[in-house]
């Protein structure tokens, strides 16, 4: 695992695909900024609550003139699946070979009822519109944080 990039490095590049194959690198939507948002499963119970949550302040991020972008190890296919089934617009990203996942340095052992393994450390990184790591959150609690990601945002 390498480590995260930290408030005011440049923030790594990533060319991956959406749910449609449709290639997005974070290079091409220099200019303004964006929110990157890691979580572990497509329609797992937190994911899909932190999903919809973007999804619902998807329209006050774009007033901000703010992207957002979901990633996580699931294949274009289930995010497809994935959105068509909750009418997510937030658009999400397929890492399954986890090339941005690991250049975030959110892959990290977990532990659940004493079992390890690793996983996705649900995290957030705001990065402005020069590229570069505005804010971190990691360890993401779902209530309450697509508000303070977007009020960070605003402060931009």
């Amino acid at each position: 695992m390498t480590d995260a990039p930290q408030t005011g490095q440049m923030a790594p590049d990533f060319l991956l695909p959406t749910a449609d194959g449709t290639p997005v690198s974070l290079s091409s939507l220099k200019g303004k900024p964006v929110v990157v948002y890691f979580y572990p499963k497509d329609d797992t119970s937190g994911c899909t609550v932190e999903a919809l949550d973007f999804t619902a302040a998807k329209a006050d991020f774009e007033a901000a003139g703010v992207t957002v972008l979901g990633i996580s190890p699931d294949t274009e296919k289930k995010h497809a699946k994935f959105r068509d089934k909750h009418g997510l617009t937030v658009e999400l990203l397929a890492d399954p070979e986890r090339q941005a996942i690991e250049a975030y340095g959110v892959w990290v052992e977990k532990s659940m009822y004493g079992r390890k393994y690793m996983g996705v450390d649900r995290s957030t990184f705001l990065i402005d519109a020069e590229g570069k790591v505005a804010r971190v959150w990691h360890k993401v609690k779902i209530p309450g944080h697509v508000a303070e990601v977007l009020a960070a945002s605003r402060a931009l």
